[in-house]
């Protein structure tokens, strides 16, 4: 009996996964993707010099034990390389840093933050005892499901100076969004699964070689089992019959049929190919009311060296982050390439490239004073106007789950029910878990979802105490 056919659109890292994760466990998988490559939104880009550039900065934390996992499905678990500290600076010139110690969460970052010197002891108390709120209700403490971020962390006691030069430094990177529009659940989870519950979850790893090469051995593993891996290839519609679907429409006009089929695009890519029988009802009526968020990033060549760090976050300054690039692209022994990431760029949205690159060049010359007297190659900004979803407060429950009223139509994507916000991580829970979902329906019952790393005794038994 011939293997089930199952048709993926979509070659970001939900596609990827849930296709690496059927094709492993015997179904036959035709990827479909419409651009020239593989990644997604984490891809690269071919300069004319010959150099790849990464359309934005992507950073995964030890924490994210399913990108981890696929990460090692594909073989390239040795090209992300991993950090135990943070480096923040101010438009000052001042650095500080928060880096992990041998003692167990949540006291593994308790020292460095204790000599954290960009912040105010009644900043840094303030900013205790809510990470204390969170860490006895295990990233869970009650609200409403309006409330956002902002809201939680004023009515938890924050100073301005905290929320504005902690709380925001941390999460608008990691949830690409502003703190009044990020539901408290998903910013007091970063807190919790990065910082709080196991000391290795604050691993900051960063791919080594370009996005593309990293992703580069997935056609080939697809192809192997049996499958195929179609790019340039887009699609049109859906084609139902009898209340399921049938076919791919592709762009070219012909069809492609299998017995089930995964969507693994953004959600408003996918509403412009559902049927109208299909957009009608639960849950992709809802889909039009989830809303994106953009991330501009700033890829800088300069004639010199001015960064020794691996990356910097910048604490008071439009930019946000800034990575050394050098070694990825070898940029020359006495030049250096860097990446200036924006996340929640809204505020860019009417700027040129020009006026984004002057203001980059400024705030680059106030956090790192070296880059003040270096010569700037050349600049090029890539703005992802729909980067990610955004994480508002209620959000979550107009997220689909990876089956769907349709028997043979499956979703995957970051912006479905993965539990985690618009991240690698969510991406790929996401794929596992359609993959699970199909997998079931041929009779295989298997677990392909992570479970989360587990909580420190430290950390279970405050949470305890604190109940007492």
């Amino acid at each position: 009996m011939p293997a089930a056919h199952v048709v993926v659109v979509g070659g970001g890292l939900a596609g990827l996964a849930a296709s690496i994760a059927l094709a492993e466990n015997g179904l036959r998988v035709s990827l479909v993707e419409k651009h020239p490559r593989l990644g997604g939104r984490a891809t690269s880009y071919l300069l004319p010099s010959g150099e790849y550039i990464d359309n934005c900065q992507h950073v995964t934390l030890r924490c994210c034990t399913n990108l981890e996992d696929f990460y090692r499905r594909i073989g390239v678990s040795e090209n992300i390389k991993y950090y135990d500290r943070l480096v923040f600076a101010d438009s000052k010139g001042r650095r500080a840093e928060i880096k992990s110690s041998r003692l167990p969460a949540p006291l593994h970052v308790a020292t460095s933050f204790l000599a954290f010197p960009l912040l105010t002891w009644r900043d840094k108390r303030s900013i205790a005892l809510a990470m204390f709120r969170i860490m006895r209700t295990r990233g869970r403490p009650e609200f409403t499901s309006e409330t956002s971020m902002e809201a939680w962390l004023k009515q938890n006691g924050q100073t301005e100076y905290a929320i504005d030069h902690f709380w925001r430094v941390v999460l608008v990177s990691a949830l690409n969004e502003e703190l009044d529009r990020i539901d408290a659940a998903h910013g007091i989870a970063v807190f919790w699964k990065a910082f709080l519950s196991n000391r290795d979850a604050f691993g900051v790893g960063i791919p080594a070689v370009p996005l593309e090469v990293l992703y580069a051995s997935v056609a080939d593993r697809i192809q192997r089992a049996d499958g195929e891996v179609r790019i340039r290839c887009g699609v049109s519609e859906l084609c139902v019959s009898d209340g399921e679907v049938c076919a791919l429409g592709l762009d070219d006009r012909s069809l492609l049929k299998g017995d089930y089929y995964l969507a693994a695009i953004p959600f408003d890519r996918l509403l412009k190919i559902l049927p109208e029988s299909f957009a009608r009802i639960e849950p992709f009526a809802n889909l039009a009311r989830l809303t994106v968020s953009p991330i501009t990033s700033v890829h800088v060549w300069l004639d010199r060296s001015i960064m020794k760090e691996p990356f910097i976050a910048s604490v008071d300054q439009t930019i946000q982050w800034v990575f050394n690039k050098t070694k990825l692209n070898g940029s020359g022994s006495s030049g250096q390439y860097l990446q200036v990431v924006i996340s929640a760029s809204r505020a860019l949205a009417q700027q040129s490239q020009q006026e984004i690159i002057a203001m980059c060049r400024k705030e680059l010359g106030d956090l790192i004073p070296e880059s003040a007297e270096a010569k700037w190659i050349r600049a090029t900004v890539i703005r992802e106007n729909a980067a990610t979803f955004s994480p508002e407060p209620g959000s979550d429950r107009l997220r689909p789950a990876a089956r769907t009223p349709i028997r043979n139509f499956f979703l995957a994507g970051d912006w479905t029910q993965t539990g985690w916000p618009a991240t690698m991580e969510g991406a790929v829970r996401s794929g596992y878990a359609a993959a699970e979902a199909i997998l079931a329906l041929e009779g295989k019952m298997i677990r392909l979802v992570r479970s989360e790393l587990p909580v420190s005794r430290l950390a279970s038994w405050l949470k305890l105490t604190s109940r007492n």
